[in-house]
C-alpha cells in the first residue's frame, strides 16, 4: 500500500524544540511557555501550531512542536510580546535549547494546516 504525498500549496516550516528546565522552576517555565504558545496560536496568522509536550520519563524535559507558514512567519513570531515573555524566563532553562528545523511531508499541503 502506498501513499501519494501532495505538496499542494507548499510545505510548512516546522520546529521541534527540546528544553530541559531547572528543578523548582517548573511553574515559572509553564507560565511563560503557556503565554507564548497561546499567544502564538491566537495572535499570529503565520503560526499554525504550537504544542507543548512533557517527556514521560523526565519531568524536567519539554518539547515544543511549532508549525509556521514560512520563515517570515517564524521571524514575526520572534518579535511578538508573548515571545518576549518566554525569552524573559530563560533562567528556568537548564542548558541550551535544542532546535531542529523541519519541513512538513505528510500532510504537507498548506490547506491542511490552515487554522480551523
Amino acid at each position: 500500500m502506498g501513499y501519494a504525498v501532495s505538496d499542494e500549496g507548499g510545505a510548512m516550516l516546522a520546529m521541534w524544540v527540546k528544553v530541559r528546565i531547572k528543578p523548582g522552576l517548573r511553574q515559572r517555565f509553564l507560565e511563560a511557555i503557556e503565554a507564548d504558545a497561546l499567544g502564538s496560536e491566537r495572535d499570529e496568522p503565520g503560526c499554525l501550531r504550537f504544542h507543548v509536550l512533557q517527556d514521560e520519563k523526565d519531568e524536567n524535559v519539554y518539547y515544543f512542536f511549532e508549525v509556521y507558514t514560512d520563515q517570515a512567519a517564524l521571524d514575526a513570531h520572534r518579535t511578538m510580546p508573548h515571545y518576549a515573555v518566554w525569552r524573559g524566563a530563560a533562567e528556568t532553562l537548564d542548558g541550551p535549547t535544542e532546535a531542529t528545523r523541519c519541513k512538513t511531508v505528510f500532510p504537507a499541503a498548506r490547506g491542511y494546516w490552515v487554522k480551523r
